[in-house]
């Protein structure tokens, strides 16, 4: 018979309490069935109206469930609740972004965690004082991590993103970056990256230009190249330098594709009949540039592009693209921060996801394919 000690208050408090300790301790496992009533009633030396009592706080306090005409078991321990900020400067400008927080929010089926996010941030425009003012928003709120889509267009994009991760590293909240890192490829800070392997997107694209006739082939960026582009512009030169094709030698532009004037000079220049855009907004504005300057596509010049967001098949002229699986970049961001939650000392690491290579008019073609 187990003794219950007098002064620790109410009989079945006590035993309430006895129960819990097992419990906590493992002597009673997760699912498993607790004594029944009159054996509990007997080992404690209580009235059965007692141990039922004890039982149903317990219950209440979430530790068992008691079944009618099966008994009463042991709960699984409750998951720890986590919440993940969304710091997302330009979100709903960079389209890639939407589709990714809702494969965030699809996969927290079976997992505990919520997803806040922080005040509007337009990255084009953002200062380091308003983008740490965020920072400390979401650390106020005691999130669990952050997804953090850097900078890019701006001027100051690297101080910014340098600024916002090292406020975040200072406070100890784990960060996983989307999309792109926060230095220059092939650089690699100490933070996870989640997105697809753009090097070697840059180079299937290219070689799915070369393989259609294109024998002078550039790649155009806009002024400032995120990371994730200069991994793109790399694959660009390893297809060309891999190319079993003679080709003119390579040409790697940074420039407004809405000057007029410069991608005319550009052309002129370069003469190009095959040109790799950095993304698809770039290869939509330079798009429309060409019609302005009776350049015709694909008749006179191929174009082609990244992300395969809703315009890229609204264009004039259809664009091919390597379309980002933003539902499953999402999923694998969870699990990577979930991962990085428990392992904070574990190194930095790239979740690359595949992407799918779709063939549109734009380099004259309306067949789909799947990227190797």
């Amino acid at each position: 018979m187990i003794r219950l000690v007098a002064d620790r208050g109410p009989k079945y408090k006590q035993v309430c309490e006895d129960l819990k300790a097992a419990i906590e301790a493992g002597r009673y496992g997760q699912g498993l069935r607790l004594p029944g009533e009159l054996e509990l009633a007997h080992s404690y030396g209580a009235s059965r109206v007692t141990v039922g009592r004890a039982l149903r706080e317990l219950q209440l306090e979430g530790y068992v469930d008691r079944r009618a005409g099966s008994g009463t078991y042991v709960c699984a321990k409750a998951k720890e609740q986590f919440a993940f900020g969304l710091l997302i400067p330009d979100f709903g400008h960079t389209e890639i972004f939407e589709p990714i927080c809702h494969g965030m929010m699809a996969a927290g089926e079976g997992l505990n965690y919520v997803l806040v996010w922080g005040r509007s941030l337009a990255g084009s425009e953002a200062t380091e004082d308003e983008a740490k003012e965020v920072c400390r928003h979401l650390i106020a709120n005691r999130v669990s991590g952050i997804f953090f889509a850097p900078i890019e267009a701006n001027p100051r994009k690297d101080e910014i993103n340098r600024s916002i991760v090292n406020l975040l590293s200072e406070a100890r909240v784990p960060v996983v970056l989307l999309d792109r890192d926060i230095v220059d490829y092939p650089e690699r800070s100490q933070y996870d990256v989640v997105g697809i392997d753009n090097r070697r997107a840059g180079f299937v694209i290219t070689k799915h230009l070369i393989n259609n006739g294109c024998r002078r082939v550039g790649f155009i960026g806009r002024i400032h190249l995120a990371p994730s582009c200069i991994a793109r512009s790399n694959g660009y030169r390893d297809a060309l330098a891999n190319s079993r094709m003679p080709l003119a030698a390579e040409f790697v532009e940074r420039l407004d594709p809405t000057d007029k004037k410069v991608v005319e000079g550009v052309i002129a220049r370069y003469t190009p009949d095959g040109i790799v855009c950095s993304s698809d907004r770039t290869a939509a504005l330079l798009m429309r540039t060409l019609a302005e300057l009776n350049i015709a596509i694909p008749g006179d010049v191929k174009v082609v592009g990244f992300d395969d967001v809703k315009y890229a098949n609204l264009v004039a002229v259809p664009l091919t693209t390597i379309h980002q699986p933003c539902a499953e970049l999402g999923a694998a961001a969870i699990q990577a921060m979930l991962h990085r939650v428990k392992g904070p000392a574990l190194p930095a690491q790239d979740c690359l996801v595949n992407f799918k290579l779709v063939i549109r008019e734009s380099c004259g073609s309306q067949l789909a394919v799947r990227a190797n």
